[in-house]
């Protein structure tokens, strides 16, 4: 599956868009735009992703890598 395919069903699952995880992952401290905060470790995202959206493991990951920079429709 591409990164591109795990981020539409990821919205497909949520209603979430990569920028409102980008932004609510900002307002929990875990992101900014230069990427993950320094002490944030992927670990505690997956937590909250899976908390808060029932989001598997490898869909939490792919949202970890698009907090950590890694472009949207790159289709790797």
């Amino acid at each position: 599956m591409s990164f591109q395919a795990y981020l539409d069903n990821i919205q497909a699952k949520t209603g979430k868009s990569p920028a409102d995880f980008k932004t609510m992952a900002a307002a929990k401290g875990f992101a900014d735009s230069s990427g993950l905060t320094p002490g944030v470790k992927a670990g505690q995202i997956v937590a909250w992703l899976k908390d808060e959206f029932a989001l598997g493991h490898g869909h939490a990951m792919a949202i970890v890598a698009l907090l950590k920079g890694k472009p949207q429709g790159d289709g790797k």
